[in-house]
């Protein structure tokens, strides 16, 4: 674990020591506290084989939620596959903000709509927090619709979320009480300097905003009045320093009450509005 993570720092790569020891655990088959109890215990040539070959991979940038096929979000762990956005724990802010937003209805039948919902992952989280909820989660990538309903499966919520390929232009049945979305957001020219780990394996469709990054927000504004129900609530994720802008474009359809929420970085990271009840 130590020559991984002395071959990790000099590579550059953050968090070096936490990538080695989730590596070389996962390859030899054994939990964190196994190797705090006895740090001497030896691993099997094959494994040790095996931990070279992913510390190989993560020497290339690949994150080690992609080497190892999952990620954690909020309770669950989640598949990952080239064909998903890989989950970040600031996206949780999301789900932090319906239950803000929906405390009082938290036992109700809701109805959520999750726009390009990707792995599935804040689809599958609102599901758990909402257990009387049903949701659709909806995605261009036939690749990404497969993913999440695999993880809607392996969290034990398929019978209450179902997946739609498509674009969130295409009629969408019935208005819903929340609707989430995390957007691609990056300005186009900004793609070729982010880090290597997002550039080279978070697929581009999920990432590309356009020239200013506001595109997705633009067209999925437009639709909000023929989603959400009135009273409902619509959360955005936004990229840093867009909070401002997105809930002008919410405020402009209509929307009240519309607010940025911070993740625990203190960054502007998700806006909610609700819709007039009329």
């Amino acid at each position: 674990m130590r020559l991984l993570a002395e071959a990790f720092t000099r590579a550059g790569i953050d968090d070096a020591t936490i990538d080695a020891r989730l590596l070389l655990c996962a390859a030899a088959g054994f939990d964190h506290s196994a190797l705090i109890r006895d740090p001497d215990l030896p691993i099997e040539e094959k494994a040790a084989e095996l931990a070279l070959a992913m510390a190989r991979r993560r020497l290339a940038r690949e994150p080690v939620s992609r080497i190892l096929g999952e990620r954690s979000f909020w309770s669950f762990d989640l598949l990952v596959t080239p064909a998903v956005l890989d989950p970040r724990p600031d996206t949780e802010t999301v789900v932090d903000g319906a239950l803000e937003v929906l405390a009082e209805r938290q036992g109700e039948a809701l109805s959520i709509l999750d726009l390009g919902t990707g792995s599935g992952a804040l689809l599958c989280a609102l599901l758990d927090v909402f257990p009387q909820a049903q949701g659709l989660g909806v995605d261009i990538s036939k690749e990404a619709c497969a993913v999440a309903r695999e993880n809607l499966s392996r969290c034990d919520l398929a019978p209450r979320g179902q997946v739609r390929q498509g674009s969130w232009e295409a009629g969408l049945p019935g208005l819903y009480d929340l609707v989430v979305s995390n957007p691609p957001y990056i300005e186009s020219d900004a793609l070729a300097g982010l880090d290597p780990e997002v550039r080279l394996y978070d697929p581009m469709l999920a990432l590309d905003g356009g020239p200013d990054g506001l595109t997705a927000y633009r067209d999925i504004c437009t639709l909000l009045p023929a989603l959400v129900a009135p009273g409902g609530f619509v959360i955005f994720e936004v990229g840093q320093g867009q909070a401002e802008a997105v809930a002008a474009l919410m405020t402009g359809q209509g929307f009240e009450n519309v607010r940025a929420k911070r993740d625990l970085a203190g960054v502007e990271r998700a806006v909610m509005g609700q819709r007039v009840t009329v």
